[in-house]
C-alpha cells in the first residue's frame, strides 16, 4: 500500500494511527505531499484526488481511496480481528455517529479557524480567507470540546467500551488545536484526562515517533 500524505498533518495522524494499530506502519510507502507549499492542490495531486486533501491510500492495482473514513474502513475490512470501526451492527452504528460528529463538531471546526482566522498554510496557500466565518467554526470547535469533555465523563472511549475510529478522530482534533494554537479548556478535565491517556497508546507513540524522525530528517 501507498500513502500520500504529510507527516504532520492532522488528518493523516488518523490514517497513520490506525495502520499502527494493525501493525502495519512498516508494510506502507509514505509519499510526503508538502501542505506548507500547496503541493495538495497542484494539478499533479488534484489528478490523485479531486478534493485536494491528505491523505489518500493507493492500491496496489492502482485504486485510490480518500478520507480518513473511507481508508479505515478498507483497513479494517482486510483485518477485521482489529476492528476500529466496530463488529456489531450497533457498535458500527455508534462509531460512524461519534466519528462524524467528532469531524463536524470539532475536527473540521478547528480546520475552518485555522484556514480561515489564522496565517494557516501561508499567502501561498490560503487564497481566500473569511476571518469572521473563522472565527466561528473557532466557537464551534470549542463548543465540540465541551460536548466531548461531557462524553468521556461516563465512557472510557468516545464511543462507548473500547477504543475506535472515534477516538482517532478527537485525537486528530486535539492534534489540530495545538497545531492552531487553539487550547481546550482547562475545565475539560475528562477530555484532558483521556487524551493523557491515548499518549500511552502504542499506536499514538508510533505516530508521535514517525513525526520526530521525518522532523529530525528535514532539518538535517
Amino acid at each position: 500500500m501507498k500513502i500520500y500524505d504529510w507527516y504532520e498533518g492532522p488528518y493523516p495522524a488518523r490514517v497513520r494511527i490506525a495502520l499502527a494499530e494493525k501493525g502495519w506502519l512498516s508494510k506502507t510507502e509514505f509519499v510526503p505531499i508538502n501542505l506548507w507549499t500547496g503541493e495538495h492542490k497542484k494539478p499533479e495531486f488534484i489528478a490523485i484526488n479531486y478534493s485536494g486533501t491528505l491523505p489518500v491510500l493507493e492500491l496496489d492495482d492502482g485504486t485510490l481511496i480518500a478520507e480518513c473514513t473511507a481508508i479505515t474502513q478498507y483497513l479494517d475490512a482486510l483485518d477485521p480481528s482489529c476492528a476500529l470501526t466496530g463488529t456489531t451492527p450497533t457498535e458500527k452504528g455508534v462509531i460512524h455517529m461519534m466519528t462524524k460528529r467528532a469531524e463536524i463538531e470539532f475536527l473540521d471546526a478547528v480546520a475552518v479557524y485555522f484556514h480561515h482566522a489564522t496565517p494557516g498554510l501561508g499567502p501561498l496557500v490560503e487564497l481566500y480567507q473569511n476571518p469572521e466565518w473563522g472565527n466561528r467554526m473557532r466557537d464551534r470547535a470549542v463548543r465540540g470540546m465541551y460536548y466531548f469533555d461531557r462524553v468521556l465523563q461516563t465512557q472510557p472511549y468516545v464511543a462507548g467500551d473500547a477504543f475506535s475510529m472515534a477516538d482517532i478522530a478527537v485525537i486528530g482534533g486535539m492534534i489540530f488545536s495545538a497545531l492552531a494554537q487553539l487550547p481546550v479548556p482547562a475545565e475539560c478535565a475528562a477530555l484532558h484526562e483521556w487524551y493523557t491517556r491515548m499518549q500511552t497508546r502504542s499506536s499514538v507513540q508510533q505516530w508521535k515517533a514517525m513525526v520526530d524522525a521525518e522532523r529530525l530528517q528535514r532539518k538535517a
